[in-house]
């Protein structure tokens, strides 16, 4: 279920609607047109996703210390053990 964001529509509102507030609701669900709190006419926002770039999260440190194994392939079949618990090498034979 995606998070959506609304806001009072030019109208003057609660504190709750003056401010862009966040709402959890299934795709199936109506957009909200009115504030819960208050009543006001609100609109959704489109705001951006929120997105990691980059693999700085993925260190072998880091993940040996969240409990997950990280393999990386050094050839056909074949993976080699760089972080965490498991066999030192994984093979398709």
């Amino acid at each position: 279920m995606p998070f959506y964001e609304y806001i009072a529509d030019g109208t003057p509102g609660c504190p709750h609607c003056l401010a862009p507030f966040t709402l959890l609701q299934r795709l199936s669900d109506p957009v909200l047109d009115r504030c819960p709190e208050c009543g006001t006419v609100v609109r959704r926002v489109i705001s951006p996703p929120s997105l990691v770039s980059g693999q700085s999260d993925l260190k072998p440190s880091r993940l040996e210390q969240a409990g997950f194994t990280q393999y990386r392939k050094i050839g056909k079949g074949v993976y080699e053990k760089t972080a965490g618990k498991g066999p030192g090498v994984i093979s398709a034979d």
